[in-house]
This record gives structure tokens, sequence and C-alpha cells, in this order.
């Protein structure tokens, strides 16, 4: 049985409330760095596969485990973040600012609506439906997948139920995912194990 550990990326600068103009691009604070050198301790031995995002915060999150265990495969994959403000690419602008298009976005409630470069949500279940398929042709494990906290989300609620994208919205406000947390999911089902905080400290 394949195992697969989910780990959020550490603190980024969006998340303590600073200006950002490309979600891609969005680098880890002090205190994120310091979350991920924890994060590789709590490998007990080498995974068989390191995966992460391709965004910056993603990536550097994975490299202390990168630099840890340099004969483990390292990959990227399309485990990026649901990045759905496409009229605000390009524009610097905190979390708080960018509240009133959130609201505005998910009261729409059109899982096909993209705008600007943007992704959709049935694009967003897509790439959750990717992952789970490239999982579930893994021939061993643990696949350590560095990755963000809506695509988490998705993914969690992709293997529980799944359903309309206003089933999510309300999902998603009620599952937190805390930074360089851990979701650990089995192979072949999927079968979700369950949610932990690597970092005893935290």
């Amino acid at each position: 049985m394949t195992r697969v550990w989910l780990i959020r990326h550490g603190e980024s600068e969006s998340n303590i409330g600073r200006t950002s103009a490309e979600p891609a691009m969005i680098p880890l604070t002090e205190f994120g760095r310091q979350q991920a050198q924890q994060v590789t301790l709590a490998f007990a031995r080498p995974p068989a596969l390191i995966v992460t995002s391709p965004y910056l915060r993603a990536r550097q999150t994975a490299q202390p485990t990168v630099e840890r265990f340099p004969d483990v495969p390292y990959e990227q994959w399309p485990v990026q973040e649901f990045t759905y403000l496409g009229e605000l690419h390009g524009k610097a602008t905190t979390a708080k600012e960018r509240e009133p298009f959130v609201r505005a976005y998910w009261d729409r409630g059109d899982p096909g609506f993209a705008l600007g470069g943007a992704e959709s949500f049935n694009d967003l279940r897509g790439r959750v439906q990717d992952l789970l398929d490239r999982l579930s042709q893994t021939p061993k494990g643990p696949v350590a997948v560095f990755t963000h906290g809506h695509f988490m989300r998705a993914m969690v609620w992709t293997v529980l139920s799944g359903g309309s994208m206003q089933d999510f919205r309300r999902f998603a406000e009620s599952y937190i995912v805390p930074n360089c947390g851990v979701i650990e999911l089995r192979f072949p089902g999927p079968r979700l194990i369950g949610a932990a905080r690597l970092n005893p400290l935290w």
C-alpha cells in the first residue's frame, strides 16, 4: 500500500498580510523557512519520491527535505494553489484587499467560470483527479507532496464525498489546514487516514 503525505507549505508573506502580485512567486517568511527545516525531521526514513508544486513557497518548503535526501527523485507536478482571481494578477494586494473579490467569486457559484488567465473550479477538480490518478499508479511510497491549503482541502473533499462547488465552499471554510500541516492518504483506494501537524512544537 502506497502512503502519501500531502504537506502544506510553510508560513508565507501573504499569510501574514504582506502584499503579493503573482500567486506563483510568494516566498516564505523567516518563520516559514524555520518550519520547512522542521518538516524534514518528521521523516523517519527517506521517501520514495518528493513532489512539489511549481509555486515558490512550496518549493522553498520542500528544499530542506530535498537536501536531506539527495538520492530521492524530486519532481514538480501541477499541485499548485487554486488561483481564481485572474483580475488581480500583477497587482500588489493583501489578503484583506482580496476578500471582496474572493466573496464575489464564490457567490457567483459557476464552476466553469475563469477570468484573466485564472483557472476555473472545474480546472481545480481536474488537477485533483490528475494527482489521484498519478498516485494510484505510483509503485511504492511514501510519497511526499509539498502543496497548498486549498488544493489539500479539494483533495480531502474529493476523497470523502465530492459534490457541488457550494458544497466545497462550506467544507473549505470549516476544514483548516495549518502551515506545514500534513494529511496522509493510502493507496490503493484512496483512503483518507488522518490529518496532523508535522511539527510537535506547534
